[in-house]
């Protein structure tokens, strides 16, 4: 069976060629829109917890309150913003995290920091791969599903992983870009905040 990091590897230089005008543009789009930086780094955690700089294209504005205080995301995702993250276009910097090994094309989506420690012991077990441009939570609900049944797929997927899987996934997530399909939860900008598990 073909490791999966050198899966990875395949797939995403094979894509590059192809997806490289289509980052071009994106970015030249970004600058125009949104101006300077183009991109938006974050640090979130990796296999095993492990800290990363992720890499993605800036969707917000840097828009903030009379105290100096950046607004809400609702307030600052602008309409060219929601619909990179809509398509999905946002996430294509994150190839070259997955060349440098910080990712996978297949995984949980990596989140913020400051959830670490608001994880059960099972939800912490999606940190036993690699984080992913895309995943099983992604294809089964993405942002208009709850943070517990994002977590079940997502350890599912730990538990369940396979190269044909993963295919499984990437065919789904084109699909689902493609129609729209759980974007976001009625009424939200963007996902609203994990604030850990009710007791």
């Amino acid at each position: 069976m073909i490791p999966k990091h050198l899966f990875d590897l395949s797939i995403t230089l094979i894509c590059l060629p192809l997806v490289f005008p289509i980052f071009a543009i994106v970015a030249v789009m970004v600058r125009l829109k949104l101006g300077a930086p183009i991109f938006f780094t974050q640090v979130r955690p990796g296999l095993h917890g492990k800290p990363f700089r992720m890499l993605k294209f800036r969707t917000m504005t840097d828009e903030c309150d009379d105290k100096g205080e950046l607004l809400p995301d609702s307030h600052r995702l602008t309409k060219f913003g929601r619909f990179l993250r809509s398509s999905s276009l946002d996430e294509l910097p994150e190839l070259w995290n997955v060349l440098k090994g910080d990712m996978s094309l297949v995984g949980p989506r990596p989140l913020l920091m400051e959830y670490l420690p608001l994880y059960t012991p099972e939800q912490f077990r999606r940190h036993d791969v690699r984080p992913g441009i895309t995943g099983w939570a992604q294809v089964n609900g993405r942002n208009a599903i709850s943070w517990q049944e994002k977590f079940k797929l997502d350890v599912w997927y730990v538990d369940n992983k396979s190269l044909r899987l993963d295919l499984k996934i990437l065919f789904l997530t084109v699909k689902n870009v493609l129609s729209q399909h759980g974007i976001n939860a009625d009424g939200e900008a963007t996902m609203s905040k994990f604030s850990g598990n009710e007791k």
